[in-house]
């Protein structure tokens, strides 16, 4: 399963309608938790996320509706006994927040936190969920976007299979070793399969239009960004370091976005019908303005 929960979507302040940010991206056996602000431990109850389904944390700056929810899922992890290791990934330079939220208040620490700051620009890891990377957005403060790219592969066709006589366990190791004898004959796995694109996810928040923004959502799957303000507000946006909900758009069809998700919303706005509304006007791909607990499935392959 590949899903977007949105745990959160307002900024700066809760609204009765808005918890601060959290996004949990569920991706095949990997579950990472993206700027978990106040509330979050409680949001994920109500959404069905449990703690042990987290297996990377990631932090893209440290103001409070990005991160005052860190303290609360942190313990959680071993109150729950969670037995995997789990990766932290925040800005270096914020190193300092990071360990004040990590032990805010005293309980008794079971679960391995694997703590893995980005210092630059640059690949994180590698998976089996694939490669994350990590791009310098334009804050007020240090600022990160992340990038999930799962490497391309090749998509098994059954006709072929069954024309070729590879069925069962055979199918397997095909796809290991590339080659395989079949009653007397060879069978690669280019004859019974095709090239398959590997999915992206990208994960954009506070900033200006900068070039970490395209460089994070380009050929993006799905685009989970950023749209502080209406474009009525664009000034602000950028005395603020935010973007406004035309400005995502434009990212996402000149990046070649399939959906885009517009969330962390200024609590100035009661009705987010207008931003649908304008980012439509600039993208002619999915457009889902986020609502607290609400699920968005990653796009289907291609």
């Amino acid at each position: 399963m590949r899903e977007l929960v949105v745990l959160g979507t307002s900024s700066q302040v809760a609204s009765r309608e808005r918890n601060q940010n959290g996004y949990f991206l569920r991706w095949d056996s990997e579950g990472f938790l993206f700027d978990p602000g106040e509330g979050t431990q409680r949001q994920m109850l109500y959404a069905g996320v449990s703690a042990t389904a987290i297996t990377r944390l990631c932090v893209t700056h440290f103001h409070g509706d990005h991160c005052l929810g860190v303290p609360g899922v942190i313990q959680r992890l071993s109150l729950d006994d969670v037995q995997h290791p789990v990766h932290a990934h925040y800005p270096q330079s914020g190193q300092e927040y990071f360990t004040r939220l990590r032990y805010a208040a005293s309980f008794y620490e079971r679960a391995e936190l694997r703590e893995e700051p980005v210092e630059e620009d640059g690949l994180l890891s590698v998976g089996s969920f694939g490669q994350l990377w990590a791009r310098r957005l334009e804050h007020p403060v240090e600022s990160f976007g992340y990038q999930l790219i799962e490497p391309d592969g090749r998509r098994m066709l059954p006709g072929e299979l069954s024309r070729y006589g590879v069925s069962g366990p055979a199918v397997g190791r095909l796809q290991q070793a590339g080659s395989l004898v079949v009653d007397g004959r060879t069978v690669t796995i280019e004859q019974v399969s095709e090239p398959r694109a590997g999915q992206r996810f990208a994960f954009v928040m506070d900033t200006r239009l900068c070039d970490g923004v395209f460089r994070l959502a380009d050929r993006a799957d799905l685009l989970v960004i950023e749209s502080t303000y209406l474009s009525s507000e664009a000034e602000l946006a950028r005395n603020f370091g935010h973007l406004t909900a035309r400005q995502a758009a434009r990212v996402a069809q000149e990046c070649g976005v399939r959906k885009l998700v517009l969330t962390h919303f200024s609590q100035r706005y009661t009705d987010l019908t207008p931003f649908h509304a304008e980012a439509a006007e600039e993208f002619d791909g999915e457009i889902v303005v986020a609502t607290d607990l609400a699920r968005t499935p990653v796009p289907a392959r291609r």
